[in-house]
C-alpha cells in the first residue's frame, strides 16, 4: 500500500514524518490496512514527543528495540539520536543497556533504562522500587509517560517482529564497515 491509498487521516498524521524521511516505511504501509487503529497509535507517539524531552524518548526507544530485538525501530532511532546531536558513543551506551555501567547517560536516563528492563523482564510487575526511581528522577507525570512509551515500542516490535520486516536503513555502526 502507497501513501496515496492510505486513508486520508492516516496520510494527515504521516505526512511529515513520510516528507521528511522521503519514503512510507513497510510497517505503515502494512499497518495502513487499520486505519482506525494506525492513526491514534501515530497520535500517541508524536503525544510522547511532547510529554518526555528528546533524550528520555530516545532512551526509552533505543532501549525497548534493543530488548525486544526490534532492528527496524533500533535503526531508525539510532539515526533520529544522532540527528539530534546525542552522538555514537551516547547510542551506544543505551544500546548496551547497562545502566549501572553507563556513565555517558544521566541519572534520569539511567533510572529510565532500568525501569524499562524492569518491565519487560517482569511484565510490569513488582517494579515498584525501579518506578519510584524513575518518579523521583522526572517526576510523576513523565514516568507515567514513560510507561506508555514502553507500551508503545512494544507493540511496534511485536508487529515488525511478527511480519518479518526488514529495516529500512542500516545501523550508524554499520555504516562504518
Amino acid at each position: 500500500m502507497g501513501f496515496a491509498e492510505l486513508a486520508p487521516g492516516v496520510q494527515d498524521v504521516l505526512r511529515a514524518r513520510v516528507e521528511r524521511l522521503g519514503y512510507l516505511g513497510e510497517f505503515f504501509q502494512c499497518s495502513g490496512a487499520q486505519p482506525d487503529i494506525l492513526a491514534p497509535f501515530m497520535e500517541m507517539t508524536e503525544a510522547l514527543k511532547k510529554a518526555l524531552p528528546d533524550r528520555l524518548t530516545e532512551t526509552g526507544a533505543l532501549t525497548v528495540a534493543t530488548l525486544m530485538e526490534n532492528r527496524y525501530e533500533r535503526h531508525q532511532h539510532e539515526r533520529l539520536s544522532k540527528k539530534l546531536g546525542f552522538g555514537e558513543d551516547w547510542v551506544a551506551a543505551v544500546e548496551r543497556v547497562t545502566p549501572d555501567d553507563a556513565p555517558l547517560l544521566s541519572d534520569a536516563e539511567r533510572a529510565v533504562q532500568r525501569l524499562i528492563i524492569a518491565m519487560i523482564d517482569r511484565r510490569g510487575n513488582h517494579i515498584e522500587a525501579e518506578l519510584e526511581d524513575v518518579i523521583d528522577q522526572i517526576g510523576p507525570d513523565q514516568a507515567i509517560a514513560v510507561m506508555f512509551l514502553v507500551g508503545r515500542y512494544i507493540t511496534h516490535a511485536m508487529i515488525v517482529n511478527g511480519l518479518g520486516l526488514e529495516p529500512p536503513v542500516p545501523s550508524i555502526f554499520d555504516e562504518k564497515n
